[in-house]
């Protein structure tokens, strides 16, 4: 599925495409990128699958701050929704070297050519390695990831995350849906 345009009013048939591909295949995880937990909120009983919502790291926006409040991460967990906050594998460290002293590291290379295929896409990667690496879905089996441009999802894809440390071992099975103008 190509949405014609990226943005929040995809997020809908996003989710009901991500839930649909999941119990059709018997995919046992989906990991949703949601900031403020509204897209993750989606899920709560909409899928046999085990949802883990990934957040913004504490200092995205503003340092010390995250955008998730704690009355959103209950109510999440409240319906067996596990909720990751940790620093992006994409960015980190690397973007505030990169941006003290210039130039570009080849994590930050990874996720501008990530880009190429949409913003949803590169979260999609980013959000899977970091669920995989907290141990929060299993290692080896494929997995249905959802992430967005900005609010909401418009991205969907069924992948084998790789941990950090053997990220370019991450392998895109499956794009079922993007937007075609990003």
């Amino acid at each position: 599925m190509y949405f014609e345009e990226k943005g929040a009013e995809n997020t809908g048939q996003c989710v009901d495409l991500a839930v649909k591909a999941a119990v059709e295949r018997n995919i046992r995880h989906i990991v949703v990128a949601s900031g403020s937990g509204d897209t993750a909120k989606l899920f709560a009983g909409a899928s046999t699958a085990q949802v883990v919502c990934v957040t913004n790291a504490y200092g995205f926006k503003e340092p010390g701050k995250t955008k998730m409040t704690d009355a959103a991460r209950d109510e999440l967990e409240r319906a067996g929704i596990r909720v990751l906050t940790t620093t992006h594998v994409l960015s980190g460290a690397e973007r505030g070297i990169s941006r003290k002293h210039g130039g570009i590291s080849p994590v930050e290379l990874m996720a501008e050519t990530l880009r190429m295929l949409g913003q949803g896409v590169k979260v999609c990667v980013e959000i899977a390695v970091m669920a995989l690496d907290a141990g929060l879905i299993p290692h080896g089996e494929e997995i249905i990831v959802v992430a967005g441009s900005g609010r909401g999802a418009d991205t969907a894809v069924i992948m084998h995350p790789a941990h950090a440390n053997n990220i370019l071992e991450t392998k895109i099975n499956e794009i079922l849906c993007k937007p075609r103008n990003f």
